[in-house]
Order: C-alpha cells, then sequence, then structure tokens
C-alpha cells in the first residue's frame, strides 16, 4: 500500500467536518505517534468543531480545539492511501488503487455529551485496528 520509508495516510471525510472526522483524525495523530499522515475533511464542511466532540476529546486528552472544518478536494483523496468515509456517501470521489472504509457511527451534531462520548469511544476502537492494520509492527515509529 505505501512505499517503503513512506507514512502511510488516512482522510477521514463526514459530511460536515466537525464531529466524527475531526475525532478519528486527533486520534490517528496522537495514536500513532506521527507515524500516520493525517487529513480530514467534508462533503459541506460546518464553520467550525462541533463543541462537544472537542469537550469529549478533552476528556481522554486529545485537544482538536485549533483544528478547522475543511472542504473535500479530490487532491486530498489522491494524496490518501486510506479514505474513511462516514456518511458523506456519493459525495465521497472514488479513485482505483486507493483504500475505503465506510465506518457508520451516529453524526454527534447537535447530540448531548453521554451520546458523543459514546461516538468518541467508538471512533477510537477503529482507530486502533486500522492502526494495527497500518502499522503491523506495533511500533507507530517502524
Amino acid at each position: 500500500m505505501t512505499e517503503p520509508g513512506r507514512r502511510p495516510s488516512v482522510l477521514f471525510v463526514c459530511v460536515h467536518n466537525a464531529g466524527r472526522s475531526q475525532m478519528a483524525a486527533g486520534f490517528t495523530a496522537a495514536l500513532s505517534g506521527g507515524a500516520v499522515e493525517v487529513r480530514s475533511a467534508g462533503s459541506l464542511p460546518a464553520e467550525r468543531i462541533n463543541p462537544v466532540a472537542v469537550e469529549a476529546m478533552a476528556e481522554v486528552g486529545i485537544d482538536i480545539t485549533a483544528e478547522q472544518p475543511k472542504v473535500l478536494t479530490p487532491e486530498a483523496v489522491r494524496a490518501s492511501d486510506v479514505v474513511v468515509t462516514m456518511g458523506c456517501g456519493d459525495a465521497c470521489p472514488f479513485y482505483p488503487g486507493t483504500r475505503y472504509e465506510d465506518w457508520e457511527l451516529t453524526d454527534p451534531a447537535g447530540q448531548g455529551l453521554d451520546v458523543v462520548r459514546g461516538v468518541r469511544d467508538e471512533v477510537r476502537v477503529r482507530v486502533q485496528a486500522l492502526l494495527a492494520e497500518l502499522l503491523p509492527s506495533g511500533d507507530p515509529t517502524a
């Protein structure tokens, strides 16, 4: 999938790039120790990140306050080894040779902290499984 000596890259995509994809990007960056290049984007990006998602991530020691929702571009998809979609449907461009996964997750928009915590915890489990595949040595610095 990736060339030897090159970091694998992952793009997380949801509609607003304000909750699920931002949490996934935050976990991937933190848990990989920088061994994975991380991007996130939305098909219809919001003006700002969901403050409840920010709070839920802060509870587990990950600060995503500096992130901003970004628009999904074909270039971001082409530059990624793995594209993880979370409800963006047909808006996600498809390129041969790119691995795609669709994670069905509750949209945290308009939800309370208890619901968002559940989404956060499910995102963490899925990110850990993805990292186990991308970094099979288990050592994010390898």
